[in-house]
C-alpha cells in the first residue's frame, strides 16, 4: 500500500518520477514548472533519489540532454513550460524522429508575448504535430498516476515513443491536494528494466539524425504514425494494469463522465473539466440530459472513444483552451474531423474557445454556456458554431 501526502501538481510529478527513479534528470527553472525539478533536485541532494541531476543553461540543452541520455540507455526526465518548451521545440521533433522513450512534464502557460504568467494549453498543444504522446491530467492524483504510467507506454515494443504529461500552472501546478503515492518497489518492478529499440553505445556503428533520402525519411514518418495507432490499445492496456495493481484506472485515452445516456456531449480536456462536470451535474438537476467526455490523452487522438459517445447524440459542443489562429480551437478540429470519417450526418456543434491566457472559467460559465446550446437545439435552432467566449 502507499501513503498520502498533501501535494501540489508539481510535487505530485516530482513524486512520481521519483518512484520510477530515471538515471538523468536534466533542470533548467521557467515559471511556473520549477517546483518540479527544485524538488527533484532536493531528493538527489539528501540522497532519496539515486539519479543524476544535470543543471543545464536552458532548456533547449535540458531536452537535450535527456535525449542523449536516453539514446545511451538511460530512463531520462525533465520538465518546462511556455517560452521553455517553445525554446526546445526543435530537440522536440528529434526525439520522437529517433523514436526514443523519455518523459518531460509540461506545466502549461500562456506563450507570450505580452508577457504572462498565468495558464492556458497554448504551449501544449503547440507540440500536437511533434510525435509525442500527449497526456493531460485533471487533478494531482491523476498527475502523478499519469507520469508513471507514460513510462510505461513510452517504453512498450509496439510505441517507442516520448511522452509528455500535462497540467496547468498554478491551478494544478501550485495548488495542494492528497495524493496518494504507491508502494516504490511495486512501481519499479511493475516497470520494469528499461526498454528502447536500439542503444548508441559506441559498441557498434550506428548514426542518429543523418542524412536521409526522401523515401527513407518517408518512412520514419510513417512509422511515427503507426505507432500512434498501436498506442491507443498499450494506453488502455496500461491504465487497466495499473488500476489492478493501485487501485486507481482513468478509463484510457478519454474519461466518460455520465455521457452513457446523454443526448448532449460537452468535451473538454485538464483541470477545468472538473467544473465542467459540476455543471452538468446542475444540468442533471434541471432535467437537462448532458454528460461530459474528457480529453486524457490529445496524442493519440481518441477519435473512436469521442465517436462512441457523440455519435448518437443530437449535440455536442467542445471547449479549448487555446486557439489556432484563422482556424478553430484544435480539439475541436480534430473531433469534427473524426466524427466526419464515421458519418456524413453530424450531430449539431458548437466550438467555445475561452479560458484563454489563464481567465477563470467557473462551472457557473459552463453552466450557463452548455444551457443555451442546448436549449437552441431542442428549439430547432442553429447553434453558433464557434465563439470567443470573453468573461468581462
Amino acid at each position: 500500500m502507499g501513503v498520502r501526502k498533501a501535494l501540489t501538481g508539481n510535487h505530485a510529478i516530482s513524486y512520481a518520477v521519483k518512484l520510477v527513479r530515471p538515471e538523468v534528470i536534466a533542470a533548467y527553472p521557467i515559471t511556473p514548472q520549477t517546483s518540479i525539478v527544485e524538488k527533484l533536485s532536493e531528493m538527489v541532494e539528501s540522497g532519496e533519489l539515486d539519479s543524476t541531476m544535470i543543471r543545464v543553461e536552458s532548456e533547449h540543452s535540458a531536452l537535450a540532454a535527456c535525449y542523449g541520455a536516453a539514446l545511451a540507455g538511460a530512463r531520462a526526465f525533465t520538465a518546462t513550460s511556455s517560452q521553455g518548451l517553445l525554446y526546445m521545440h526543435e530537440v522536440v521533433h528529434w526525439v520522437s524522429r529517433a523514436r526514443i522513450p523519455m518523459v518531460m512534464a509540461i506545466v502549461s502557460r500562456t506563450i507570450n508575448t505580452p508577457w504572462n504568467i498565468w495558464p492556458d494549453h497554448s504551449d501544449f498543444m503547440d507540440q500536437r504535430d511533434a510525435g509525442w504522446i500527449m497526456a493531460y491530467a485533471m487533478d494531482n492524483q491523476e498527475a502523478l498516476d499519469l507520469t508513471i504510467q507514460a513510462f510505461k507506454i513510452g517504453e512498450d515494443p509496439e510505441v517507442y515513443l516520448p511522452v509528455m504529461v500535462g497540467i496547468e500552472g498554478f491551478i494544478l501546478g501550485h495548488t495542494t491536494m492528497p495524493v496518494e503515492i504507491p508502494d516504490e518497489e511495486l512501481v519499479r518492478e511493475w516497470l520494469g528494466p528499461r526498454r528502447q529499440p536500439y542503444v548508441v553505445d559506441g559498441g557498434s556503428p550506428i548514426g542518429v539524425g543523418g542524412l536521409t533520402m526522401p523515401e527513407e525519411t518517408e518512412d520514419i514518418f510513417h512509422g511515427i504514425q503507426e505507432s500512434m495507432e498501436a498506442a491507443k490499445k498499450v494506453i488502455e492496456r496500461v491504465d487497466k494494469e495499473y488500476g489492478r495493481l493501485f487501485g486507481r484506472s482513468y478509463g484510457g485515452l478519454t474519461q466518460c463522465y455520465r455521457c452513457e445516456d446523454a443526448d448532449y456531449i460537452a468535451v473538454a480536456m485538464g483541470a477545468w473539466s472538473g467544473d465542467l462536470m459540476e455543471a452538468v451535474n446542475t444540468l442533471r438537476d434541471q432535467g437537462y440530459r448532458v454528460g461530459v467526455v474528457r480529453i486524457r490523452f490529445y496524442r493519440p487522438f481518441p477519435h473512436e472513444e469521442l465517436w462512441r459517445y457523440s455519435g448518437r447524440a443530437k449535440g455536442v459542443i467542445v471547449f479549448d483552451r487555446s486557439i489556432s489562429f484563422g482556424g478553430w480551437g484544435p480539439i475541436f478540429t480534430d473531433l469534427v474531423t473524426g466524427l466526419a470519417a464515421y458519418t456524413d450526418k453530424l450531430p449539431a456543434l458548437s466550438n467555445i474557445v475561452t479560458g484563454i491566457a489563464g481567465v477563470n472559467i467557473t462551472s457557473e460559465d459552463f453552466e450557463k454556456l452548455v444551457k443555451r446550446f442546448v436549449e437552441t437545439v431542442e428549439k430547432g435552432g442553429k447553434p453558433v458554431f464557434f465563439e470567443w467566449f470573453k468573461k468581462r
